[in-house]
């Protein structure tokens, strides 16, 4: 079998055990078997399949066993870590993915060795402090991950032992925080439940940085692996236990979700900061540059103070204010807001060993000791303590800073030293004020995360996390912990004002199952469903809103929208009568009773509506359309005449040249048809096809203002040979 031929017999026997097919299951995993020549395999194959057989034999024989459903899923489990001990086996000498060619490199160690290794360089570095030692631990722990991340299914003494490194307190944070991630990553590839234990217990561990990575790991992980959790019981156990231990755990569990909410709009960020806000700086920037007249200053002019009456109409001229605005408060919020700045400064030899894309920032790395270390750089001692900031954007501005030359470097350094480290702390000031220790570690970590699955070099090597939808709130395992009223409802308010509609309706008709009087709820998921362009399902959702609470104009008017656009004008127009009641001088429900009244071919009561509107809103020309069609209708057609002349002044499209030939066809002034109908024609670039299209759907209407429909070839042939 080939690398391809073994992934994809692997998925179909995934495919098989999710629908709980065993049998065929079986049959895909002895082909496996077979067309990878691992025969080593048979034996346990066979083995999981008669236990299988004798425990269908007994069900159909109606023996009762209270064991019966744990042995199924005994054999549900055994059948997918037999497929991916085979599978493991099968792509170990050709697969050229990163998971198997580390495997391949991998120099014969222990975790114990590793372990006493890192002791050994953590003393070196603490009693000498020299490069020396602190490259030999960071070769240590480097080395540690790639262990954890390329191994396969951990023994008894490996869990022990990494269970030793994980409580090994004298160790610095990183290494358990490196574990972690290694665990992430190789749990990533196949699933080990010793692996997912072992995350458990460094969510448990007193170091946040550890606890908070650990948890995201595990919500990851359950996410990925939500079809076959179940299968495992003690997991359930030891999420229960975890909540039991920490008080913030439903709290923690909540940020996390958000935070990977808010990872879904990172790259809509990016394509805004790069599309909209930074052209719109350097297009204000000139437009200052003009307004004030920058090369007629003189120095002594340029160094007085600008009156900033100048730059704030500008600024707010500009619309730029508002981008800005909304920019800060993302970023406020924990938005992922400087992806697109460092996307392209992941080029350095520090990102090609994998575990740095995880590491913990610090100043003290040795790929770091280019960087000046001087008391006035208080900037670059900002940056690394600045939240906003994820670990792996912070080594590529230090990089970054040490590419430059010395001269470069310095020059600037000193001009961002002062002010930007001053912004810098402000802001850091703001964000531990609105967030959370966990909170904050949470989101660097994901940012981390996106950064290694959307930019490491071999990342296409990698399961994508972040393309899957990560809705952890309705996982059945941990519900119990996000289904409280408060969680859904931020979750959901989250959702809703992300545009994450349909995540939202999720959310909501939960809420709506315990709050079933609550009319808001129903205004709410009756949104959702109109956004999603469920318009019939909306419809019964505010129906329902409008039962409990009748005095909504916001619910009124959109049952009356949700009626028009369902094509059920009569429905429409009563409750937008219900509407007009409550606000008889909105002119866009004026206009919209005018239009169910046209859809009726209630004409003349139509124009009455649109009359009005005209009347009260004479700047906005929005009525005369439909006084104009109006009055071709009802045979009106000087009337019909003086608006279409009125509208053909006023940037008229391809309808309006089309329903003023009309008119003049049904006034028998058959010239000025002629060159309307070649202007409705030239406005759909010369497309017949086009322009007939709609031309026939009004034939009964012409034909209804006495039009002869043997006239109607004859004249469109006209227009054709003269145009």
């Amino acid at each position: 079998m080939t690398t391809i031929e073994i992934n994809k017999t692997y998925q179909r026997i995934v495919g098989r055990l999710e629908r709980k097919e065993l049998k065929s299951a079986f049959d895909e995993l002895q082909g496996l078997i077979a067309g990878t020549g691992e025969y080593g395999f048979q034996d346990q194959l066979d083995q999981w399949q008669n236990t299988y057989k004798y425990m269908l034999h007994y069900r159909m024989n109606g023996v009762q066993d209270p064991m019966q459903e744990q042995i199924y899923n005994q054999v549900q489990a055994a059948c997918y870590e037999l497929a991916d001990r085979v599978k493991q086996r099968g792509l170990a000498v050709d697969s050229p993915t990163s998971f198997y060619s580390q495997r391949r490199m991998q120099r014969p160690t222990s975790l114990r060795g590793l372990h006493e290794l890192l002791q050994n360089s953590r003393d070196i570095a603490r009693i000498k402090g020299n490069k020396e030692g602190k490259q030999q631990m960071e070769e240590a722990r480097a080395a540690l991950f790639q262990y954890v991340w390329a191994s396969g299914f951990l023994s008894a003494e490996e869990v022990s032992e990494l269970r030793l490194i994980l409580r090994d307190e004298e160790l610095p944070t990183n290494i358990g925080c490196l574990l972690t991630s290694a665990l992430l990553l190789g749990l990533n590839e196949f699933f080990d439940v010793t692996k997912m234990e072992l995350l458990f217990d460094a969510a448990a561990s007193r170091e946040p940085e550890i606890a908070v990575r650990a948890l995201i790991a595990l919500l990851l992980m359950l996410y990925k692996y939500r079809r076959r959790t179940h299968l495992y019981p003690q997991l359930d156990d030891r999420l229960q236990a975890l909540s039991e231990t920490s008080p913030t755990f439903t709290k923690a569990l909540l940020q996390i979700t958000l935070r990977f909410i808010l990872a879904r709009e990172t790259e809509k960020i990016s394509d805004k900061l790069q599309n909209e806000i930074l052209p719109e700086m350097m297009k204000w920037n000139e437009t200052l540059g003009k307004k004030i007249n920058l090369k007629d200053l003189t120095p002594e002019q340029l160094s007085n103070e600008m009156n900033p009456e100048w730059q704030e109409a500008i600024f707010s001229d500009s619309g730029l204010a508002k981008k800005m605005t909304e920019f800060s408060e993302l970023q406020l919020e924990g938005a992922d807001v400087l992806h697109s700045t460092f996307v392209h400064l992941k080029d350095y030899p520090f990102f090609r060993e994998i575990s740095n894309w995880f590491l913990p920032f610090s100043i003290e790395h040795t790929a770091l000791d280019g960087v000046p270390k001087s008391q006035d750089l208080t900037l670059m001692d900002t940056v690394m303590e600045a939240s906003f900031m994820c670990n792996s954007d912070k080594y590529s501005l230090y990089l970054s800073m040490m590419s430059l030359p010395e001269s470069a470097r310095k020059m600037m350094l000193t001009r961002l030293d002062g002010q930007a480290a001053e912004i810098i702390q402000q802001n850091k000031e703001e964000l531990l004020g609105k967030r959370s220790q966990t909170e904050l570690i949470a989101g660097q970590y994901v940012q981390d995360l996106y950064r290694f699955f959307k930019l490491y070099p071999r990342h296409l090597d990698f399961d994508d996390l972040f393309a899957y939808p990560l809705d952890f709130h309705n996982l059945p395992v941990l519900r119990p912990f996000l289904s409280d009223e408060g969680s859904l409802s931020t979750i959901a308010a989250y959702y809703l004002r992300k545009h994450y509609f349909q995540d939202a309706l999720t959310a909501f008709a939960r809420l709506v199952e315990k709050n079933p009087e609550d009319d808001v709820l129903f205004q709410k998921t009756g949104y959702c469903r109109q956004m999603t362009n469920d318009i019939a399902g909306a419809l019964q959702d505010y129906l329902h809103a409008d039962l409990l609470n009748p005095r909504s104009p916001w619910v009124i008017r959109r049952i009356a929208g949700c009626y028009r656009t369902l094509k059920q004008p009569a429905q429409a127009l009563e409750y937008y009568h219900r509407y007009e009641t409550l606000q008889p001088d909105n002119l866009s429900v004026q206009i919209s009773i005018g239009h169910c009244h046209l859809e009726l071919k209630n004409y003349n009561e139509a124009l009455k509506y649109f009359y009005k509107v005209d009347y009260l809103d004479a700047e906005s020309h929005k009525a005369w359309r439909p006084i104009a069609w109006c009055s071709f209708l009802t045979g009106k057609y000087d009337q019909a005449r003086h608006y279409y002349g009125k509208i053909l002044n006023d940037n008229p499209n391809m309808q309006d040249y089309l329903n003023a030939g009309h008119t003049e066809w049904a006034l028998q002034n058959m010239i000025q048809v002629i060159d309307y109908y070649q202007e409705a024609l030239r406005k759909e670039n010369g497309d017949w096809n086009k322009f007939y299209e709609q031309f026939e759907q009004d034939i009964p209407d012409l034909e209804k203002a006495g039009i002869e429909r043997d006239e109607i070839p004859l004249l469109l042939d006209e227009v054709r040979y003269q145009y």
